[in-house]
Protein backbone atom coordinates (compact mmCIF):
# COMPACT_ATOMS: atom_id res chain seq x y z
CA UNK A 1 0.00 0.00 0.00
CA UNK A 2 1.10 3.52 -0.69
CA UNK A 3 2.77 5.43 2.12
CA UNK A 4 -0.15 7.86 1.83
CA UNK A 5 -2.28 5.21 3.54
CA UNK A 6 0.32 3.58 5.75
CA UNK A 7 1.86 5.07 8.85
CA UNK A 8 4.87 2.79 9.21
CA UNK A 9 8.39 3.58 7.96
CA UNK A 10 9.44 1.69 4.85
CA UNK A 11 13.16 1.06 5.38
CA UNK A 12 12.82 -2.50 4.15
CA UNK A 13 10.96 -1.79 0.91
CA UNK A 14 13.12 -3.76 -1.54
CA UNK A 15 12.47 -1.64 -4.63
CA UNK A 16 12.79 1.75 -2.93
CA UNK A 17 14.49 4.10 -5.40
CA UNK A 18 17.29 5.86 -3.56
CA UNK A 19 20.71 7.27 -4.54
CA UNK A 20 23.44 4.65 -4.69
CA UNK A 21 26.23 4.53 -2.10
CA UNK A 22 29.76 3.45 -2.79
CA UNK A 23 30.40 -0.02 -1.47
CA UNK A 24 32.09 -0.12 1.90
CA UNK A 25 34.10 -3.21 1.10
CA UNK A 26 37.02 -3.75 -1.24
CA UNK A 27 36.30 -3.78 -4.99
CA UNK A 28 38.48 -6.88 -5.15
CA UNK A 29 36.22 -8.68 -2.66
CA UNK A 30 36.59 -12.32 -1.76
CA UNK A 31 35.65 -14.91 -4.32
CA UNK A 32 32.05 -16.13 -4.14
CA UNK A 33 31.53 -19.01 -1.77
CA UNK A 34 28.60 -21.01 -0.41
CA UNK A 35 26.43 -19.66 2.38
CA UNK A 36 27.45 -22.63 4.54
CA UNK A 37 31.14 -21.72 4.23
CA UNK A 38 30.62 -18.00 4.80
CA UNK A 39 28.30 -18.50 7.77
CA UNK A 40 31.10 -20.21 9.69
CA UNK A 41 31.96 -16.65 10.78
CA UNK A 42 28.58 -16.31 12.51
CA UNK A 43 26.97 -17.86 15.57
CA UNK A 44 23.17 -17.80 15.42
CA UNK A 45 21.23 -18.65 18.57
CA UNK A 46 17.57 -18.54 19.50
CA UNK A 47 14.44 -20.61 18.87
CA UNK A 48 12.44 -20.31 15.66
CA UNK A 49 10.19 -17.27 15.76
CA UNK A 50 11.82 -15.90 18.91
CA UNK A 51 14.51 -13.25 19.42
CA UNK A 52 17.84 -14.34 17.92
CA UNK A 53 21.38 -13.53 18.97
CA UNK A 54 23.99 -13.26 16.24
CA UNK A 55 27.72 -13.19 16.97
CA UNK A 56 30.44 -12.23 14.48
CA UNK A 57 33.92 -13.70 14.12
CA UNK A 58 35.27 -11.73 11.17
CA UNK A 59 33.96 -10.10 8.01
CA UNK A 60 31.78 -11.92 5.52
CA UNK A 61 32.39 -11.02 1.88
CA UNK A 62 30.84 -12.36 -1.32
CA UNK A 63 31.91 -11.22 -4.77
CA UNK A 64 28.57 -11.60 -6.57
CA UNK A 65 25.15 -13.19 -6.42
CA UNK A 66 23.62 -14.93 -3.44
CA UNK A 67 23.36 -18.33 -1.79
CA UNK A 68 20.77 -19.67 0.66
CA UNK A 69 21.06 -22.45 3.23
CA UNK A 70 18.46 -24.00 5.51
CA UNK A 71 19.51 -23.68 9.14
CA UNK A 72 16.53 -25.66 10.43
CA UNK A 73 13.82 -27.22 8.29
CA UNK A 74 10.13 -26.88 9.08
CA UNK A 75 7.37 -29.33 8.26
CA UNK A 76 4.70 -26.91 7.06
CA UNK A 77 3.42 -26.01 3.62
CA UNK A 78 5.84 -25.27 0.82
CA UNK A 79 6.15 -21.62 -0.14
CA UNK A 80 5.17 -21.06 -3.78
CA UNK A 81 5.36 -18.15 -6.20
CA UNK A 82 2.47 -15.76 -5.64
CA UNK A 83 2.04 -16.70 -1.98
CA UNK A 84 1.81 -14.22 0.85
CA UNK A 85 4.54 -15.13 3.35
CA UNK A 86 4.80 -13.97 6.95
CA UNK A 87 8.34 -14.10 8.32
CA UNK A 88 10.65 -12.66 10.92
CA UNK A 89 13.63 -11.05 9.20
CA UNK A 90 17.11 -10.19 10.45
CA UNK A 91 19.63 -8.43 8.20
CA UNK A 92 23.31 -7.95 9.03
CA UNK A 93 26.11 -6.14 7.18
CA UNK A 94 29.00 -8.53 6.57
CA UNK A 95 31.51 -5.71 6.12
CA UNK A 96 30.73 -3.75 9.29
CA UNK A 97 29.86 -6.93 11.23
CA UNK A 98 26.70 -5.33 12.60
CA UNK A 99 22.95 -5.73 12.66
CA UNK A 100 21.13 -3.52 10.15
CA UNK A 101 17.49 -4.54 10.60
CA UNK A 102 15.44 -6.92 12.74
CA UNK A 103 11.78 -7.67 13.33
CA UNK A 104 12.45 -10.07 16.20
CA UNK A 105 12.82 -7.66 19.13
CA UNK A 106 9.71 -5.66 18.19
CA UNK A 107 7.75 -8.89 17.58
CA UNK A 108 6.44 -7.50 14.29
CA UNK A 109 7.03 -10.02 11.49
CA UNK A 110 6.89 -8.79 7.89
CA UNK A 111 4.47 -10.01 5.26
CA UNK A 112 5.89 -10.37 1.76
CA UNK A 113 3.97 -11.23 -1.40
CA UNK A 114 6.08 -13.34 -3.74
CA UNK A 115 5.36 -11.49 -6.97
CA UNK A 116 7.37 -9.41 -9.43
CA UNK A 117 7.24 -6.36 -7.14
CA UNK A 118 9.32 -8.15 -4.50
CA UNK A 119 13.09 -8.03 -4.89
CA UNK A 120 14.59 -11.11 -6.50
CA UNK A 121 16.72 -11.85 -3.45
CA UNK A 122 13.69 -12.32 -1.23
CA UNK A 123 11.81 -14.34 -3.85
CA UNK A 124 14.70 -16.70 -4.56
CA UNK A 125 15.39 -17.22 -0.86
CA UNK A 126 11.79 -18.06 0.08
CA UNK A 127 10.35 -20.00 -2.86
CA UNK A 128 10.37 -23.75 -2.25
CA UNK A 129 11.04 -23.47 1.50
CA UNK A 130 8.83 -25.02 4.17
CA UNK A 131 6.79 -23.09 6.71
CA UNK A 132 8.53 -23.47 10.06
CA UNK A 133 12.00 -23.26 8.53
CA UNK A 134 14.82 -20.89 9.43
CA UNK A 135 16.89 -19.95 6.39
CA UNK A 136 19.96 -17.78 5.91
CA UNK A 137 21.02 -16.07 2.70
CA UNK A 138 24.42 -14.51 2.06
CA UNK A 139 24.23 -12.04 -0.80
CA UNK A 140 25.63 -8.96 -2.42
CA UNK A 141 23.20 -6.26 -1.29
CA UNK A 142 22.02 -5.34 -4.78
CA UNK A 143 20.33 -8.76 -4.99
CA UNK A 144 17.88 -7.54 -2.32
CA UNK A 145 17.93 -3.75 -2.61
CA UNK A 146 18.89 -2.98 -6.20
CA UNK A 147 21.64 -0.71 -7.48
CA UNK A 148 20.95 1.91 -4.81
CA UNK A 149 21.53 -0.39 -1.86
CA UNK A 150 19.58 0.72 1.20
CA UNK A 151 20.97 3.95 2.67
CA UNK A 152 18.31 3.90 5.37
CA UNK A 153 19.90 0.71 6.69
CA UNK A 154 23.45 1.93 6.00
CA UNK A 155 23.88 -0.80 3.38
CA UNK A 156 25.73 0.00 0.15
CA UNK A 157 24.89 -1.77 -3.08
CA UNK A 158 28.01 -3.99 -3.08
CA UNK A 159 28.16 -4.74 0.63
CA UNK A 160 27.74 -8.38 1.55
CA UNK A 161 24.65 -8.92 3.67
CA UNK A 162 23.33 -11.82 5.70
CA UNK A 163 19.54 -12.25 5.71
CA UNK A 164 18.05 -14.65 8.24
CA UNK A 165 14.34 -15.45 7.96
CA UNK A 166 12.03 -17.54 10.13
CA UNK A 167 9.07 -18.55 7.94
CA UNK A 168 5.95 -18.33 10.10
CA UNK A 169 3.13 -18.85 7.62
CA UNK A 170 1.94 -18.67 4.06
CA UNK A 171 -1.35 -18.02 2.29
CA UNK A 172 -2.59 -18.12 -1.28
CA UNK A 173 -3.35 -14.71 -2.80
CA UNK A 174 -6.47 -14.48 -4.96
CA UNK A 175 -6.25 -12.70 -8.30
CA UNK A 176 -9.67 -11.04 -7.92
CA UNK A 177 -12.77 -11.09 -5.68
CA UNK A 178 -14.31 -14.51 -5.16
CA UNK A 179 -17.77 -14.94 -3.70
CA UNK A 180 -21.38 -13.82 -4.10
CA UNK A 181 -22.15 -10.48 -5.73
CA UNK A 182 -24.45 -8.08 -3.88
CA UNK A 183 -26.63 -5.20 -5.01
CA UNK A 184 -24.97 -1.87 -4.26
CA UNK A 185 -26.86 0.45 -1.87
CA UNK A 186 -28.11 3.87 -3.00
CA UNK A 187 -25.27 5.88 -1.43
CA UNK A 188 -22.55 4.25 -3.52
CA UNK A 189 -20.95 5.68 -6.67
CA UNK A 190 -20.76 3.51 -9.76
CA UNK A 191 -17.64 1.33 -9.78
CA UNK A 192 -16.03 1.34 -13.22
CA UNK A 193 -14.02 -1.77 -14.15
CA UNK A 194 -12.15 -3.12 -17.15
CA UNK A 195 -12.57 -6.52 -18.81
CA UNK A 196 -10.40 -8.17 -16.11
CA UNK A 197 -12.63 -6.74 -13.33
CA UNK A 198 -9.86 -4.36 -12.21
CA UNK A 199 -11.25 -1.09 -10.85
CA UNK A 200 -10.45 1.90 -13.10
CA UNK A 201 -12.69 4.62 -11.68
CA UNK A 202 -15.59 5.81 -9.52
CA UNK A 203 -18.47 7.70 -11.14
CA UNK A 204 -20.23 10.02 -8.67
CA UNK A 205 -22.82 11.35 -11.17
CA UNK A 206 -25.81 9.70 -9.45
CA UNK A 207 -24.33 9.36 -5.96
CA UNK A 208 -25.73 11.54 -3.13
CA UNK A 209 -23.44 13.89 -1.23
CA UNK A 210 -21.56 12.30 1.71
CA UNK A 211 -23.50 12.34 4.99
CA UNK A 212 -20.46 12.54 7.28
CA UNK A 213 -20.72 8.95 8.47
CA UNK A 214 -18.37 6.01 7.94
CA UNK A 215 -20.14 3.71 5.48
CA UNK A 216 -19.29 0.32 4.05
CA UNK A 217 -20.97 -1.95 1.52
CA UNK A 218 -20.06 -5.45 0.38
CA UNK A 219 -20.22 -5.52 -3.41
CA UNK A 220 -18.96 -9.11 -3.27
CA UNK A 221 -19.19 -11.20 -0.10
CA UNK A 222 -16.11 -13.38 -0.15
CA UNK A 223 -16.31 -17.11 0.43
CA UNK A 224 -13.06 -17.25 2.41
CA UNK A 225 -12.17 -16.99 6.09
CA UNK A 226 -13.04 -13.98 8.24
CA UNK A 227 -10.40 -11.27 8.64
CA UNK A 228 -9.37 -10.89 12.29
CA UNK A 229 -7.82 -7.96 14.14
CA UNK A 230 -4.01 -8.20 14.07
CA UNK A 231 -3.82 -10.22 10.87
CA UNK A 232 -1.89 -9.09 7.81
CA UNK A 233 -4.14 -8.71 4.80
CA UNK A 234 -3.27 -8.44 1.12
CA UNK A 235 -5.53 -6.22 -0.95
CA UNK A 236 -6.01 -4.34 -4.17
CA UNK A 237 -7.51 -0.91 -3.58
CA UNK A 238 -8.72 2.18 -5.44
CA UNK A 239 -9.12 5.52 -3.63
CA UNK A 240 -10.88 8.62 -4.93
CA UNK A 241 -12.15 11.82 -3.28
CA UNK A 242 -15.90 12.41 -3.59
CA UNK A 243 -16.58 14.31 -6.82
CA UNK A 244 -13.03 13.92 -8.18
CA UNK A 245 -12.33 12.69 -11.70
CA UNK A 246 -9.25 10.58 -10.90
CA UNK A 247 -7.90 8.48 -8.04
CA UNK A 248 -5.43 9.83 -5.50
CA UNK A 249 -4.01 6.33 -5.06
CA UNK A 250 -4.62 2.80 -6.34
CA UNK A 251 -2.89 -0.57 -6.65
CA UNK A 252 -4.73 -2.23 -9.54
CA UNK A 253 -2.18 -1.04 -12.11
CA UNK A 254 0.71 -2.07 -9.82
CA UNK A 255 0.65 -4.95 -7.33
CA UNK A 256 -1.44 -5.89 -4.29
CA UNK A 257 -0.39 -4.35 -0.98
CA UNK A 258 -0.03 -6.04 2.42
CA UNK A 259 -0.40 -4.48 5.87
CA UNK A 260 -1.60 -5.19 9.39
CA UNK A 261 -5.28 -4.52 10.03
CA UNK A 262 -6.97 -3.34 13.20
CA UNK A 263 -3.68 -2.25 14.75
CA UNK A 264 -3.26 1.38 13.66
CA UNK A 265 -1.06 0.76 10.63
CA UNK A 266 -3.62 2.33 8.29
CA UNK A 267 -6.29 5.02 8.55
CA UNK A 268 -8.97 4.41 11.17
CA UNK A 269 -11.72 3.86 8.63
CA UNK A 270 -9.90 0.87 7.19
CA UNK A 271 -9.21 -0.64 10.61
CA UNK A 272 -12.86 -0.26 11.60
CA UNK A 273 -14.48 -1.41 8.38
CA UNK A 274 -12.28 -4.28 7.16
CA UNK A 275 -11.95 -6.38 10.33
CA UNK A 276 -14.72 -8.97 10.15
CA UNK A 277 -14.93 -9.05 6.35
CA UNK A 278 -14.15 -12.26 4.51
CA UNK A 279 -11.34 -13.12 2.12
CA UNK A 280 -12.56 -12.75 -1.46
CA UNK A 281 -14.76 -9.73 -0.65
CA UNK A 282 -14.95 -6.49 -2.61
CA UNK A 283 -15.83 -3.68 -0.20
CA UNK A 284 -16.80 -0.08 -1.00
CA UNK A 285 -16.07 2.44 1.77
CA UNK A 286 -17.04 6.08 2.32
CA UNK A 287 -14.62 7.59 4.85
CA UNK A 288 -15.24 11.06 6.31
CA UNK A 289 -12.27 13.13 7.54
CA UNK A 290 -12.60 11.98 11.17
CA UNK A 291 -12.02 8.39 10.02
CA UNK A 292 -9.37 9.32 7.47
CA UNK A 293 -6.74 12.05 7.68
CA UNK A 294 -8.56 14.50 9.93
CA UNK A 295 -8.68 18.28 9.60
CA UNK A 296 -5.18 18.48 8.11
CA UNK A 297 -5.98 16.16 5.24
CA UNK A 298 -3.11 14.86 3.12
CA UNK A 299 -1.94 17.75 0.92
CA UNK A 300 0.67 15.67 -0.88
CA UNK A 301 -2.11 13.46 -2.22
CA UNK A 302 -4.46 16.36 -2.96
CA UNK A 303 -6.74 15.48 -0.01
CA UNK A 304 -8.25 18.40 1.93
CA UNK A 305 -9.36 18.22 5.56
CA UNK A 306 -13.00 18.37 4.44
CA UNK A 307 -12.82 15.62 1.81
CA UNK A 308 -14.70 12.33 2.06
CA UNK A 309 -12.68 9.45 0.66
CA UNK A 310 -14.20 6.57 -1.27
CA UNK A 311 -12.34 3.28 -1.55
CA UNK A 312 -12.91 0.01 -3.33
CA UNK A 313 -10.96 -2.72 -1.50
CA UNK A 314 -10.53 -6.29 -2.77
CA UNK A 315 -9.46 -8.59 0.09
CA UNK A 316 -7.22 -11.19 -1.52
CA UNK A 317 -5.52 -12.92 1.44
CA UNK A 318 -5.06 -12.81 5.22
CA UNK A 319 -2.55 -14.48 7.49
Amino acid sequence: MSRRLRRLPALLVPLLVLPALSACGDDDGAASASADDLLESLSIKGAHGKAIRVGWDGRIEMEEGSDTTVLSEGDGEEVAAGNEVTAHIWIGNGYTESESFSTYDSKTPQTLTLNDSLAEGFRDSLEGQQVGSRIATVAVADEFFGDGGNPGLQIANKDTIVVIMDILGTADVLERPQGKEQEAPAWTPEVVTDDTDAVTGLDFTDAPKPNGRLLGADLVVGDGATVEKGQTITVNYFGQVYGADAPFDESFTKSPASFGIGTGQVIKGWDKALVGKTIGSRVLLAIPPAWGYGEKGQPGAGIKGTDTLYFVVDILAAS
